[in-house]
């Protein structure tokens, strides 16, 4: 492990105030989630982990995150 990173060239976690509540109305802050169970491509799921580990974040909350941009923005799929 070196003494000092060179963090001169690092990106800001854009998700971090979201995961802290910091950036969220105060009645949403501790949004209401419901588990489900769901099947995803191997290569869906190694693509979140890889960014998550970047970000610093857990894969499971980055990809609740990217959906409710998606739901936010009312993206439509394109078949």
């Amino acid at each position: 492990m070196k003494k000092e990173y060179d963090f001169s060239k690092s990106m800001p976690n854009p998700y971090a105030k979201a995961i802290a509540g910091q950036d969220l109305p105060k009645d949403t802050k501790k949004a209401q989630k419901k588990q489900i169970s769901i099947s995803l491509n191997v290569e869906t799921i190694e693509y979140f982990k890889a960014m998550a580990s970047k970000q610093g974040v857990p894969y499971q909350s980055l990809m609740n995150m990217f959906l409710n941009q998606c739901a936010q923005k009312k993206l439509e799929i394109k078949p």
